[in-house]
């Protein structure tokens, strides 16, 4: 017999449903409190991705201006096209039309206007206005427009190295624009429209617009104008001499600022060698930061200074050079192999005697010589904002035998970047300060805080005394006809280098040389610092003095005249004099036949016959100008 319904069962039944549904509320309340709180801000994004179609619009490049404000690269809109398959009604139509706006392969664009299984496809990046135009006015099915962001350089081949280039999604793959990307990108936007499931676009209209933000703009040291005029020197040293390559400085000696910097060859920024990587990759590199080379005698304002300031020669010292030195058992040749004679401090700097400056480095010895480079900071970086900035190379002190130390008292076997070597240069003639080189002056959001300036490390390496001097051996080293006649009226000074290079196995490679030449204005107190080294010249001559020297010329009368600058001494007139016939002659009596004329020379050979001549006889030259004797 079946038990009947209690009050007291009935009650514990409608206690045990009750309990049910509060647990069943309690967990309907928490889940709908991660729904709605924990978890609503993702799903909502998720939401929004099924509901919606999305287009990124990118943000524009911060520019790129120069010292004085002059813009160097800027940002303008171009638009990325494309199809969204399950749109298009006509295949056929949208792909020949599009194929031919844009340029592209017909059965390709057919392939991926056709395809339905995806959302969008991407037809074509960096599409400039006028064909986007073009492709508006076609309202085409399925076909949208997305804004973009294109990169201009002002001046096209201007700064090749300094500026680098972007890839078509406006990320930095060269230069500054790849050492600074992070500051130039900005922030993208993005515009939404409604779909449906299958992503088919519902009513056309925008629902959703979020701006992007601009990048910070960079403001460089470098000055346009003499940018010019140091591409257009190098332009001319690079065919002229029929060199591998040439690369160039210009740098304010007080500050230690980039005015100019540059290598040839090089390319248009706004037509990169995209499908020559080879040469987009060896003409991009910063060979001014990147390369190391032997330096030669412009090394020589180096160890010039550093015995100076140690008190291990004077000005008044005399030096004898008979063409060599026998140091550890090893003949080491002057550049004048007849040698120099009996000279004094300041002449055999203006001679570039070799036997003096293996002379200074030994009365140095190691230890002091090397407290100075390090002093100098060879074998170190110099923290320049140039991406793959080299050390140069410092042989390990323990290393160090008599032999290395005299030949490193003249630029071998040492090997440096010419931006260390110059930013040196620059604090002994500025003052004997070293600073860090720097080519960014700041960089500055679009409100015009400034979130970036470099950081500039200062210390001193000669006393200003020291500095002073040095100075003034390098006006005597340039001019040593009479004052001012290296630029006829203008005190510049300078210094020549030539150094044989090495081939992979690390034995001298023959015939191949680095031409290099320094220079200062003023000499008493130098605002402007230029170097030049030329590549494997191959049009004769490789001296410094021949091959380099000229181009520093060239470059300090371009400025003079483009600043039109004062003259230093209006009574200078530089003679004119014909090059002499000295082919075939013997050495010491072509030697006579220069001197006579009033001219410098340099020797190629150790023969005793004159074989050949640069310039040929009859060449106009002004006096004091070097020419060639080749035995």
């Amino acid at each position: 017999m079946e038990k009947p319904y209690t009050l007291h069962s009935l009650q514990k039944r409608i206690k045990a449903i009750f309990l049910v549904l509060l647990v069943l509320t309690f967990s309907l309340v928490v889940r709908l409190f991660v729904v709605q709180v924990i978890d609503g801000r993702k799903l909502q994004i998720r939401a929004t991705d099924q509901w919606t179609r999305d287009l990124s619009l990118v943000a524009p490049r911060g520019g790129f201006f120069d010292s004085t404000g002059d813009s160097l690269a800027v940002s303008y809109t171009t638009y990325d096209v494309y199809v969204r398959g399950r749109e298009v009604k006509d295949p056929q139509t949208v792909a020949q039309k599009l194929s031919s706006l844009l340029n592209l392969n017909f059965d390709k664009t057919l392939k991926k206007v056709s395809r339905k299984n995806i959302s969008e496809v991407l037809l074509k990046m960096q599409v400039e206005g006028e064909i986007a135009e073009k492709i508006y006015a076609e309202n085409l099915d399925g076909v949208y427009l997305a804004e973009n962001v294109g990169r201009y350089y002002v001046y096209g081949n201007l700064m090749t190295q300094l500026l680098g280039f972007t890839s078509l999604d406006n990320v930095g793959q060269a230069g500054l624009e790849a050492y600074v990307n992070s500051y130039l990108k900005g922030v993208d936007g993005y515009s939404y429209v409604q779909s449906d499931l299958q992503g088919k676009e519902i009513g056309g209209k925008l629902r959703y617009y979020v701006s992007g933000t601009a990048g910070n703009d960079v403001t460089l040291t470098a000055n346009s104008k003499i940018q010019i005029i140091l591409e257009r020197v190098l332009e001319n040293a690079y065919v002229q001499q029929k060199a591998k390559g040439v690369t160039g400085i210009v740098m304010n000696a007080k500050t230690s600022e980039i005015l100019a910097i540059s290598s040839k060859p090089s390319f248009d920024l706004n037509e990169p060698p995209r499908t020559d990587l080879q040469a987009l990759f060896e003409q991009s590199k910063m060979k001014a930061v990147t390369d190391t080379y032997e330096p030669g005698s412009t090394f020589k304002i180096l160890t010039l200074a550093a015995a100076l300031e140690e008190g291990v020669v004077s000005l008044d010292d005399r030096f004898y050079c008979p063409g060599f030195r026998v140091i550890d058992g090893q003949r080491i040749k002057c550049w004048k192999s007849i040698g120099h004679g009996s000279q004094t401090l300041t002449e055999a700097f203006a001679n570039s005697c070799n036997c003096c400056f293996m002379d200074l480095a030994l009365r140095l010895g190691v230890d002091k010589f090397y407290a100075y480079m390090e002093k100098f900071g060879l074998g170190q970086k110099t923290g320049i904002t140039i991406k793959g900035e080299s050390s140069g190379i410092l042989m390990p002190k323990k290393n160090v035998k008599t032999v290395d130390l005299a030949r490193m008292g003249f630029g071998h076997a040492i090997a440096v970047t010419p931006i260390q070597l110059l930013s040196i240069v620059a604090g002994i003639t500025g003052g004997g300060i070293l600073k860090t080189p720097t080519v960014i002056k700041e960089i500055k959001d679009i409100y015009g805080k400034t979130t970036f300036k470099p950081q500039i490390l200062m210390k001193r390496i000669v006393s200003e005394q020291i500095s002073k001097t040095v100075n003034q051996l390098l006006q005597k080293a340039e001019n040593k006809q009479k004052d001012f006649s290296f630029v006829e009226g203008y005190n510049v000074g300078g210094k020549t280098g030539t150094a044989q290079k090495y081939g992979e196995n690390g034995q001298i490679a023959q015939g191949k040389y680095i031409s290099s030449f320094i220079g200062t204005y003023p000499t008493d107190n130098p605002d402007y610092l230029f170097m030049i080294l030329v590549d494997e010249p191959s049009a004769g001559a490789y001296y410094g003095s021949l091959v380099a020297a000229p181009y520093g010329k060239s470059f300090f009368q371009q400025i003079f005249e483009f600043y039109d600058m004062p003259k230093d001494d209006d009574t200078v007139v530089l003679e004119e004099v014909i090059m002499p016939e000295v082919t075939g002659y013997s050495l010491a009596k072509a030697i006579v036949q220069i001197h006579q004329a009033g001219l410098e020379f340099e020797i190629d050979g150790s023969g005793e016959v004159v074989v050949d001549q640069l310039p040929p006889a009859g060449t106009k030259l002004h006096k004091s100008d070097t020419v060639l004797l080749i035995t």
